[in-house]
């Protein structure tokens, strides 16, 4: 239960009044129903309202022994909805499932409680696993697997495993445990204390084939829920590593690791999302694949899965503008942005010195932390060769440019230092085996190899190093800049820097599935299962990035990774209630939530009612 103001004007007159609701589940979904009319709350702050509604409900449902004496607005309020209740209001009255324990026994009358004697038990965490069921009906995923002739049992378990994903992600072997210290069982109605992880591996084996068929109409599903926008797509890549040698799977390769793994196979993850952040489709690549390589591929995907609207706009990082990628994208007939490749930004040096043209961005306060600094960002428009170019300059991205070349420079630097006295003390003697050496530092420094050129000079057995101070200083002049191209000449500077800056939705998006749902490292060493796992994680995000963008809607920028934690305090628990005769009654029942946890409840229109009180009785021994 909350409490809510309700306004109404008659004759130029505002007339205040607040309501008791209660949340309750519908056929159409969870709706707000009036309990009664509280008058003026005026004398009670506002801060108070959720802890008065708790005390209302706690009373209402046995619990008010627990009120303070001298709580008379709560007796008050009580005795008025018991007495409306009482006139006949059948609607108002509280469900039979949820009477105190103070009802009819098995034989019509009162029980009495030895209060020395109960206790609870089977606690189990049920906010967050509540939270997600909620999201996996309202983004209708229990339907649509439906529709691919899933039975009902793999749906449930399906079910599970995006939960756990999205929730406390582990291997499909710690899955089951984590199951049963949940409150899955209750919600799903499924008992789970003979789960194994074989089943597992099945629901993974079922769900594989229907992919593209779940995410198109998830993706449908979506649109219409959300009132998405379907005109820019963000596409970027990572990559995903694998523990063992993954020798029956074909797509494990080894290749530009991402992850800093160079020791572990891998394959490439190409994900396409909405400027919401709300995925598109996605693709599973073999560890080699080159990012300009799978552009092609990706808009396949999107006309085969989702239909692409002609006029629409792909946003693409710089490893992927080449010229080949620009004309695919041209002639499929979409609109691009980019971000020019450092040969093409050099050019534009002159452009980018003086201040004629620039003008700043305006952005807007963080709702997060109004307090926080925005960078200081200036564009300036430029139109040659039937392209248009934003020229954009960062304050603060100088300094974080200068940082990691001043950084890079110091461990070349050092390791020329290094490899100089390892040939001079004849440690390094074969000059193939120098040379290799040399290209190993260039490869290692990309950034900065250019500025230095070095050489093995046989005849004096040292190694030469030259650095190339006007490279180095005319690379200093570009810090802080990067250069956009774009074919659309509608749009502004300010208009198309913000449509380039959406692509950190796609970066969040794979942050999220690396940190929170734990996507990597991949176990599974069958290349069907490895992308359904992949699958599965992309199924926990829609759910992350549903939940985010409902809190969003209501300018509550709070991280799912924050909600979960606040939600792990309501959990499912049996009370026992040991009677007089010797029976006992035993209730199984959602604790009441805390006043935070209501409030996140109320946010995302979830009722709190996570499940139906069950009554157990057992018998005294005769």
């Amino acid at each position: 239960m909350y409490i809510r103001e309700s306004r109404r004007s008659y004759k130029g007159k505002t007339y205040i009044n607040y309501l008791l609701v209660e949340a309750v589940h519908t056929p159409k979904g969870p709706r707000q129903r009036t309990v009664c009319s509280l008058g003026d709350l005026r004398p009670r702050p506002r801060e108070e309202w959720l802890k008065l509604a708790c005390k209302i409900e706690d009373a209402l449902i046995g619990q008010g022994e627990l009120l303070d004496a001298d709580d008379g607005e709560v007796v008050d309020i009580v005795g008025r909805v018991r007495a409306r209740r009482a006139c006949g209001h059948r609607h108002h009255e509280v469900p039979a499932d949820r009477q105190p324990a103070r009802s009819p026994g098995p034989g019509g009358g009162l029980i009495k409680v030895d209060p020395t004697r109960v206790a609870t038990e089977r606690h189990r965490e049920a906010g967050p696993v509540h939270v997600g069921h909620q999201f996996w009906h309202r983004l209708g995923l229990d339907e649509i697997l439906g529709d691919c002739k899933l039975s009902a049992t793999v749906r449930k378990l399906a079910c599970a495993m995006t939960l756990n994903r999205l929730i406390a992600p582990c291997s499909e072997h710690a899955m089951p445990d984590w199951v049963r210290r949940t409150a899955l069982a209750d919600i799903l109605g499924i008992d789970f204390d003979a789960l194994e992880e074989d089943p597992l591996y099945l629901v993974l084996d079922k769900l594989h084939p229907h992919r593209a068929a779940i995410e198109a109409a998830l993706v449908a599903r979506e649109r219409s829920l959300f009132n998405l926008d379907a005109t820019v797509y963000l596409y970027d890549l990572t990559a995903t590593y694998f523990e063992g040698q993954c020798v029956r799977n074909v797509k494990a390769k080894r290749g530009s690791s991402r992850d800093h793994r160079s020791d572990c196979k891998q394959f490439v993850v190409g994900l396409v999302v909405d400027r919401e952040g709300f995925p598109i489709t996605h693709e599973v690549f073999a560890g080699n694949t080159q990012d300009r390589t799978t552009l092609a591929t990706m808009l396949d995907r999107l006309t085969e899965r989702t239909g692409l609207q002609e006029g629409a706009t792909a946003v693409v990082d710089r490893g992927m503008a080449c010229d080949d990628n620009i004309a695919e994208i041209k002639q499929r007939k979409l609109n691009y942005v980019v971000a020019s490749r450092q040969p093409e930004r050099d050019r534009w040096l002159g452009d980018f010195e003086g201040t004629e043209g620039f003008t700043p961005v305006l952005r807007q306060p963080s709702l997060l932390n109004a307090a926080q600094k925005k960078t200081a960002i200036e564009v300036k428009t430029c139109t040659q060769g039937g392209h248009t170019y934003v020229l954009c300059r960062s304050q603060q991205r100088i300094a974080k440019d200068r940082a990691i070349r001043s950084k890079q420079e110091g461990h070349l630097r050092a390791d020329i230092a290094r490899l100089m006295r390892r040939v001079a003390d004849g440690k390094l003697v074969k000059a193939a085996t120098i040379n290799q050496t040399i290209g190993r530092l260039q490869e290692r420094y990309p950034r900065v190899a250019r500025y230095f050129q070095i050489a093995h000079d046989p005849q004096t057995a040292t190694i030469v190093c030259a650095f190339d101070a006007a490279k180095h200083a005319r690379a200093e002049q570009l810090d802080g800049c990067y250069l956009i191209k774009t074919d659309r000449q509608d749009l502004s500077g300010d208009e198309l820097w913000r449509i380039y800056v959406l692509l950190t939705r796609a970066e969040t998006a794979f942050r999220d599935m690396t940190s929170p749902l734990a996507e990597r490292p991949i176990f599974h060493h069958i290349e069907r299962r490895t992308e359904a796992h992949i699958f599965l994680c992309v199924l926990a995000y829609h759910l992350l990035i549903a939940i985010e963008k409902t809190l969003r809607d209501q300018a509550i920028h709070t991280s799912w990774a924050t909600v979960r934690d606040a939600l792990k305090t309501h959990q499912v628990c049996t009370i026992v209630l040991p009677i007089a005769d010797g029976s006992c009654l035993r209730i199984r029942k959602a604790a009441t939530a805390a006043p935070n946890v209501q409030d996140l409840y109320h946010r995302l229109a979830i009722s709190p009612q996570i499940i139906k009180p069950q009554h157990s009785w057992t018998t005294a021994p005769a």
